[in-house]
């Protein structure tokens, strides 16, 4: 039985024998098991980072910037083998597989440009013979506690920036699927980073609560389910860390009259049921604006749901695989159930799906619920499954109110050909990101990916500037260069005014 052992500088292994099941989501049988970390692997790991990041740090941004450019280089050249590892843990098709492993490389591309971001600013003369400027400084060591769905892609986001910021990194994945992470961190190895700037510490609850405590660790970003961001946010800044904590989402699609459905549909296919819809950007509500636009919209989503093709992850023409074990298909099963009893019209029903010679596989086929209503429980929790629901809304104001009253406010897609409305929809809406005739409005690696509401706890969002900001901190120096003599002392004690 294969091993999955942290990636510490001088520690193989270690947990003190705990261990956890790693399954193959499309046999249902367990592949590997991981090594749970203690505080003591973490101490480990946080005194490989003190010895390594102080030089990092005064390593020059374009030579950290090169050694970025390297691992771009080197995952690029594994992408197929990290892709495979990807797939075969957590069960999303290869091809999505690869998605993850390329949204991760362009944050990794936009740290490449690092040394531009980390300019500062410069004033001459801003009082008699006195210069100001500012400079952006690395926090020392950072840590992220990322989730199964994105193993690849959400690592990526949170090391890219904060190393080539000048901060050493520590990194507890997700223990359902490590094995891409701790790759990565070989892979950055290879690329030239010293030994003890990327490790990966993998861990339950009792390594989370020893990176929230851990006094060495300046700043924590998180990934996951909202109760347990704002946990890790209120325990990590209790602790008098910097921490951003990004939560759960129940994404909405409004549908005006005038949108092609036919576009729709084949939008929807992929963003509500693509990946099984373990996505915190998927789109498992559909809001139709008018009852001709819901019946119209139903009659066709019909067919194209019908037409999806359920398969093991490594089947190049299944449109989604399983997911990724037994207890979250139970999970969306139970939230599918209680959709039925709140009264919601179950139109297909993915429960009891099963997959010729891979019946123990955790598979789930797509389910659709009509007449789904905001009082609804099965409305208001994030499901996390190939689960779609339709909330049929009279007219735009109440297509608005919708995502806008939700709980979660990560993203949010409006299909028009309506400029005016799109327009309107954009600048009231009360969610984080927005898409226009886009259903995934997950932001370029230059511009930054953040929720509102309940979806995201913290002030600053994730990569582009502001993860340098994040990963950064400030520090302004006023300085004089006297030409000789002493002043007599006079307004010495009066406050310096720069007149």
């Amino acid at each position: 039985m294969r091993t999955i052992d942290h990636h510490i500088v001088g520690q193989s292994g270690g947990g003190a024998g705990r261990t956890s099941d790693v399954f193959d989501p499309n046999s249902g049988s367990v592949q590997a098991r991981v090594t749970l970390g203690t505080s003591a692997d973490l101490d480990r790991a946080v005194a490989a980072a003190l010895k390594a990041q102080p030089g990092w740090a005064a390593t020059n941004p374009q030579r950290r910037a090169r050694v970025m450019f390297e691992f771009k280089r080197l995952v690029e050249a594994n992408i197929d083998e990290l892709a495979q590892l990807l797939s075969s843990e957590h069960g999303k098709v290869v091809a999505d597989a690869r998605g993850d492993v390329q949204r991760g490389l362009d944050v990794i591309e936009f740290a490449c440009g690092v040394p531009h971001v980390l300019k500062g600013e410069y004033t001459q003369g801003a009082g008699p013979g006195i210069d100001v400027y500012s400079m952006r400084q690395p926090l020392g060591i950072g840590a992220g506690i990322t989730p199964f769905n994105f193993p690849a892609m959400i690592p990526m986001w949170m090391f890219g920036v904060a190393i080539a910021c000048g901060n050493a990194f520590i990194l507890k994945p997700s223990e359902r699927d490590p094995s891409v992470p701790v790759r990565l961190a070989e892979l950055m190895e290879e690329a030239g980073a010293p030994a003890g700037i990327l490790q990966v510490v993998n861990g339950d609850k009792e390594m989370v609560d020893a990176i929230l405590d851990h006094p060495a660790i300046s700043a924590v970003s998180f990934v996951g389910s909202s109760d347990v961001a704002h946990y890790i946010y209120r325990r990590g800044v209790d602790a008098g860390k910097r921490v951003q904590a990004m939560g759960g989402a129940k994404n909405h699609g409004v549908v005006m009259p005038d949108a092609d459905l036919d576009q729709v549909v084949a939008e929807l296919s992929g963003a509500a049921f693509g990946s099984a819809g373990e996505r915190c950007m998927a789109l498992p509500v559909v809001v139709p604006v008018g009852e001709k636009t819901a019946e119209a919209l139903r009659e066709k989503l019909l067919p194209a749901i019908a037409a999806l093709r359920v398969g093991v992850s490594s089947d190049a023409d299944a449109h989604y695989g399983p997911v990724v074990n037994a207890a979250h298909k139970a999970r969306i099963e139970s939230w599918i159930q209680t959709g039925v009893d709140e009264g919601a019209e179950l139109v297909v029903d993915g429960r009891g799906f099963a997959l010729q010679g891979h019946e123990k596989g955790f598979f789930i086929g797509p389910s659709l619920f009509d007449h789904v209503t905001p009082k609804m429980q099965s409305y208001k929790e994030e499901i996390f499954g190939p689960v779609l629901q339709i909330v049929r809304a009279k007219d735009f104001e109440e297509a608005v109110r919708l995502p806008s009253e939700h709980q979660y406010g990560n993203g949010v897609a409006l299909f028009t050909r309506n400029g005016h409305a799109a327009r309107e929809f954009a600048a009231r809406v009360n969610v984080g990101m927005v898409g226009i005739n886009v259903p995934i409005p997950v932001p370029v690696a230059y511009h930054t990916f953040g929720g509102w509401k309940r979806s995201a706890f913290g002030d600053t969002n994730q990569h582009g500037m502001e993860g340098v900001k994040f990963w950064t901190k400030i520090k302004t120096v006023t300085q004089r260069w006297p030409d000789g003599g002493v002043g007599d002392g006079a307004n010495a004690f009066v406050i310096p005014t720069m007149g």
